[in-house]
């Protein structure tokens, strides 16, 4: 079935997550993909595992990592150190729509592959650069790195528990993020495209992203001019709005207005509290959050955790359990949403996550599995007019695989 973005072509020479995210979204919206690698090393993920899809001594193991972010594609292995490498990138784009490169800055120029030098033969081809730093400053120049990025930019000071070290997420979510920013400029560049018939450069840095992602925290730093701190579970802004302990387990109240704490009161036997000046309004909660967070705390411990969320549910209050991975592919919501996925390649059968989009009802997810290295190379190759003895001439060369 084809997609919102079907017939459009995406060369991907992006590496670890952030460029292949965005380059696995643009196939699940339809787009044809082409990833370019190395034709000896290949994406670095394909060796950050364990764990591996077929054991550790598989003739050809795929991380699990790998295939997390490259659902869709087509793998094309050419060396493009070399000037029959280089030529055939330079083929490709010039037909391409969209080039992906996380390159270091002006890493591509010294092949002559460098967005300037692509555009000028294809005027209408959108490259987005995904680096750390950007395009220009005096950061420019360095390799940047998620857990690094979290670090600098500020989310790692905001995360982990008020008198502990400050600590990174569980996923790499700046990588992610970044991965969902360079997409939303591609799109956006294919739609001004329509207009002027020119393609355009977009520049999407981890360091901007992080630090465009931290919302409410930083207007809190820039409205107070003080850093806030980190709470933990806690939420700075709402209150109660974190994890509790419960007799067998743990649940998380997320309460987000008067109305629902009131509800919440009346549930643990205090329904005094929604009419305490102390703990009525929101603000006023988190001004007396010492107080009234271990009240609340001392009654949930006293029960059951799936008893107290069937309460919870019953009276509207938003509350949810904290489910491990494996919780969470069995919940019944997640079961009937379809999100846990399997693509098949010949009789291998890969698990996935499905794309969380849905047009008209249907899943976006493509069918395609994560490639092996080279596995599209013949085809590309032959689509651009080699003859099976130029491709022959190539792999023994080293320039393709």
């Amino acid at each position: 079935m084809s997609g919102p973005l079907d017939g459009v072509v995406v060369l991907d020479m992006s590496r670890v997550l952030a460029g292949p995210w965005a380059g696995q979204l643009l196939a699940d919206l339809g787009a044809r993909v082409i990833k370019i690698e190395h034709p000896e090393r290949g994406d670095d993920t394909r060796g950050w595992g364990p764990p591996w899809l077929d054991g550790e001594h598989a003739a050809e193991r795929q991380a699990a990592y790998y295939l997390c972010a490259n659902r869709g594609k087509q793998s094309l292995a050419v060396d493009i150190a070399t000037p029959d490498g280089q030529a055939l990138v330079r083929e490709l784009a010039a037909g391409a729509d969209v080039l992906l490169e996380n390159f270091k800055v002006g890493g591509l120029a010294r092949y002559g592959l460098d967005p300037a030098r692509l555009r000028e033969r294809n005027p209408r081809l959108i490259a987005c650069s995904i680096t750390g730093f950007g395009q220009d400053g005096p950061y420019a120049h360095r390799a940047g790195y998620d857990f690094m990025i979290q670090a600098m930019g500020g989310l790692m000071s905001l995360t982990g528990e008020s008198d502990g070290m400050p600590m990174k997420t569980g996923v790499a979510i700046t990588d992610v993020m970044t991965g969902l920013y360079a997409t939303i400029g591609v799109l956006a560049a294919l739609h001004e495209r329509r207009r002027t018939g020119r393609g355009r450069h977009i520049d999407v840095a981890l360091l901007d992203v992080q630090l465009a992602t931290l919302a409410n925290q930083a207007l809190n730093a820039l409205v107070t001019g003080q850093d806030p701190h980190r709470h933990g579970n806690a939420h700075p802004n709402i209150v109660p709005y974190q994890a509790f302990a419960c007799a067998d387990g743990h649940l998380v109240l997320t309460v987000g207005n008067d109305t629902q704490f009131a509800r919440l009161a009346d549930l643990l036997g205090h329904p005094d509290w929604a009419e305490d000046p102390a703990f009525a309004t929101n603000a006023a909660r988190v001004g007396n959050r010492e107080v009234l967070v271990p009240r609340i705390a001392e009654a949930l411990l006293a029960g059951e955790r799936d008893a107290w969320l069937t309460e919870l549910e019953a009276r509207g209050i938003p509350a949810g359990p904290i489910n491990t991975l494996t919780e969470v592919f069995a919940d019944p919501q997640v079961r009937h949403r379809g999100l846990c996925r399997e693509v098949t390649d010949g009789e291998r059968r890969i698990p996935q996550v499905a794309n969380p989009l849905r047009f008209d009802g249907d899943s976006v997810t493509s069918e395609l599995p994560p490639p092996g290295l080279g596995q599209g190379s013949d085809a590309v190759l032959a689509e651009l007019g080699l003859s099976a003895d130029d491709i022959a001439r190539l792999r023994r060369a080293g320039v393709v695989r």
